[in-house]
């Protein structure tokens, strides 16, 4: 019994993760009322399975595998080659998604004794925090957009690992910037967050929409049984979905 208790501690000790996060409308004065903050997460020894996988749906529809894809780029003429990575997501047991959507016009960061940054921080931990488990270890890759990416990035790796009390950097062992052309994984967390983002800053404000972007809006709301709304149950695995309020409470 005793071994066998050692190997079950062994083979969860050995659990490695890569996290691939993006971020949407997470400047002050952008003009956009909902930040949105994302995360697709999968084992390391299941990535090259899935950016082949990837790469052969860009394949499938004429498209070269060295192109990004982007939720900027979803249009008529490619919306099926972007229902089909949907459904490939869904299908795929190893792939799940963690998002984050946070109301920025209700912010008061003086009422918290903060700034934009630190509460961009607040945010970050928010959407990963839930991802990490004590015996299992982490490589996050982060597609930051803005100048202030490399100085932005080393703040919230000593954030995250504090917070888990990580001070011999075991459970977080990589934190780095990366360009989501060269990662496919991050092109589908841009796509999820794409999504949340029209959902929330375009779809509620404006009757000229993008039929593709509807479209492929309504194959995440089926696939996922959730409306994209509303929070999902802080247990939910597949697609996690967080609506941030300034109440005090971080879910």
């Amino acid at each position: 019994m005793l071994i066998v208790q050692k190997e079950k501690t062994i083979n969860k000790m050995n659990k490695t993760y890569n996290i691939y996060c993006d971020e949407s409308c997470h400047l002050e004065n952008d003009g956009k009322r909902y930040m949105v903050l994302g995360a697709v997460c999968c084992p390391v020894d299941k990535a090259r399975e899935i950016a082949v996988k990837i790469r052969e749906i860009k394949s499938k529809h004429g498209v070269s595998v060295h192109r990004e894809l982007k939720w900027s780029k979803v249009s008529p003429a490619k919306i099926a080659m972007y229902l089909d990575l949907v459904d490939y997501f869904f299908d795929n047991d190893d792939f799940s998604f963690r998002g984050l959507v946070a109301d920025k016009s209700v912010l008061n960061h003086g009422q918290y004794n903060q700034d934009h940054d630190q509460w961009y921080y607040k945010m970050y931990f928010s959407m990963l925090k839930v991802l990490f488990e004590r015996d299992s270890r982490y490589f996050i890759y982060m597609d930051i957009k803005d100048t202030l990416g490399g100085e932005r990035i080393n703040t919230l790796r000593d954030v995250l690992r504090n917070s888990q009390y990580d001070f011999s950097n075991e459970i977080i062992q990589r934190l780095q910037i990366v360009q989501s052309h060269h990662i496919e994984q991050l092109q589908v967390a841009d796509l999820f967050i794409g999504a949340l983002s029209y959902l929330n800053n375009v779809m509620a404000n404006t009757d000229q929409l993008s039929s593709a972007k509807v479209e492929l809006i309504k194959r995440i709301k089926l696939r996922s049984n959730y409306s994209l709304t509303k929070n999902t149950f802080l247990t939910e695995r597949k697609f996690n979905l967080f609506y941030w309020k300034p109440n005090g409470a971080f879910s």
